[in-house]
């Protein structure tokens, strides 16, 4: 039998069909470098919501979750594309 144990339907012709089949992913983290799929996980919806972001003309300072929340919490309020249109000036040092 090629599929898995937990198959429902148990017609695949290989193993690899039924993982697929099951949307089984693999990800890209590296448990010897101390990463998990929570890490992987957490770093492409960073990423999902920067391009979120940049599809809606907002430009964030960084890629980060903060980053994006906040300039996107900044366009809502100002009615205006943070990045493009307008940016929040840094304070002073002093």
């Amino acid at each position: 039998m090629a599929c898995t144990s937990g198959c429902r339907t148990k017609d695949h012709a290989t193993y690899a069909e039924c993982l697929k089949a099951k949307g089984v992913a693999t990800y890209l983290a590296s448990p010897s470098k101390g990463l998990d799929g929570t890490t992987q996980k957490r770093w492409d919806a960073e990423l999902s919501a920067y391009r979120n972001a940049r599809s809606q003309g907002i430009q964030p300072d960084g890629t980060t979750m903060d980053k994006v929340t906040a300039a996107i919490k900044a366009s809502d309020k100002a009615g205006a594309a943070y990045g493009r249109d307008f940016n929040v000036a840094s304070e002073m040092a002093g």
